[in-house]
């Protein structure tokens, strides 16, 4: 009886180890297997879609479906990400350096063999609707399919004709330059079922035809969202209602369109909203940094009207509570006075002692105020930073061809001259403004 009782024990504890190693063995199976079919349920929601015709016949010598796409160009101002420094314009080649590698940008012109000289106006509609090649690859989220998918079979048209009106430039793309596994068809398939839907426009019953216009400009061709709406970790639209984002790929900070310390303009005039979009300055803001470069290249050249529709969408998003302001230590007293000396000795001559700005004998404002201004006040201050650190220019229109210049000083000043210099500007603004240090300025002021 002993025996047999021993022998079950043994049976027992030999079988609990089969088990065990039955067990381990079938999870080192399993792992594998689901996550193949995790792989292959993500590949089959984002599979490949079809090719669809247009609704009529395409006229791609038709003045007005031309002229209609030119105008989009510039909305969505593709030639600021598709021209490179010194080439041809919407030849590609352009570098944007992302947090995931490079992206470079794809040559726009009907080249035939580079370009898009054999693509059809189905295919180019296709890569705005659903961010797919024109042999059905995935496009990487730079390209703003995300907004694009917006826009609506007739403008898809509009554009793919007026693109095919320029000269044709052979200029073969550059592979994009993405670490692993982002490169990866999978990884981009993940991507896109986690983040994008596509899907065109759809216009607003209980708003006015203005400014449906102005809204879908904004969220559509001109992709604001994909700057101001900030960006979370895996490079996707953190916001839709643009609450702002540091730029990763050039270190500038977009500002919130729906708070009143960044860049709502709920309070402005629609003049003064239009004025800033066409001419790069306006009585209580100037364009400067990334925007400078969009104003000077998009919005300066669209019709008066499509400006202020944008003006009048913009005018209407809501103004959210600010946040609660993050305590800080006062900074020393020695820091602040480092800083009004840093001013006095590098600033005051162009921005007056008041920080008013330069004002030349016709009245007109040449030095943007410092005064009041956004740019100053602003959390985070990266902008303040890159600013002081780096100079840069306003937009240069056709009301401004000359824009104020701001010179560099990274080169005179240590980054912990520079962080008193703008802890001092936050405070007379705001006494209880957070202190900056060396660190802030260092962090800052990286990238292009």
């Amino acid at each position: 009886m002993k025996a047999g009782l021993k022998g079950r024990q043994m049976g027992s504890k030999m079988g609990s180890k089969m088990g065990w190693k039955m067990g381990l063995l079938a999870a080192a199976l399993g792992l594998p297997l689901l996550a193949l079919a995790l792989a292959a349920l993500v590949l089959a929601l984002d599979a490949e879609p079809a090719l669809q015709p247009g609704p009529v016949p395409l006229a791609l010598n038709d003045p007005a479906l031309i002229e209609r796409g030119r105008v989009l160009a510039l909305a969505g101002n593709c030639a600021g990400c598709h021209s490179r420094p010194g080439g041809a314009p919407y030849a590609g080649g352009a570098a944007l350096h992302t947090p995931f590698g490079a992206v470079y940008a794809g040559n726009l012109t009907p080249d035939a063999s580079t370009g898009l000289g054999r693509w059809s106006a189905e295919e180019f509609w296709r890569a705005l609707q659903h961010g797919r090649s024109a042999d059905g690859r995935r496009l990487v989220p730079a390209f703003p399919y995300a907004q694009t998918t917006l826009m609506p079979r007739a403008d898809s048209d509009a554009l793919y004709a007026w693109l095919r009106t320029l000269p044709p430039v052979q200029q073969a793309a550059r592979p994009h330059e993405l670490r692993w596994p982002y490169d990866s068809a999978l990884a981009l398939a993940a991507w896109r079922v986690l983040f994008f839907e596509p899907g065109p426009w759809q216009d607003d019953p209980a708003q006015s035809a203005e400014w449906n216009r102005g809204a879908y400009l904004v969220n559509g061709p001109a992709h604001c969202a994909a700057c101001h709406g900030g960006r979370n970790a895996l490079g996707a639209t953190a916001d839709a209602g643009f609450g702002g984002g540091l730029l990763p790929t050039r270190n500038w900070y977009a500002p919130a369109f729906n708070r009143a310390s960044q860049a709502s303009v709920a309070d402005w005039p629609l003049e003064d909203i239009v004025a800033l979009l066409r001419d790069g300055r306006a009585p209580r803001g100037h364009a400067q940094g990334p925007m400078a470069e969009v104003v000077a290249q998009s919005t300066q050249h669209l019709p008066a009207a499509d400006l202020r529709a944008m003006a009048v969408y913009l005018k209407s998003l809501p103004v959210l509570p600010e946040p609660a302001p993050r305590r800080a230590d006062p900074p020393a007293p020695e820091s602040l006075a480092r800083g009004e000396q840093l001013y006095a000795e590098h600033c005051a001559s162009c921005h007056g002692d008041t920080g008013a700005g330069g004002v030349l004998p016709s009245g007109e404002r040449v030095v943007p105020p410092l005064a009041g201004n956004r740019l100053v006040t602003m959390d985070p201050p990266a902008n303040l930073v890159r600013a002081i650190a780096l100079g840069g220019f306003g937009a240069a229109t056709a009301a401004h061809p000359r824009p104020f210049g701001m010179p560099p000083f990274a080169h005179v000043l240590s980054d912990a001259e520079i962080a008193d210099l703008a802890t001092w500007l936050r405070r007379r603004e705001n006494p209880q403004a957070a202190p900056l240090n060396a660190f802030d300025v260092a962090r800052w002021r990286g990238g292009d």
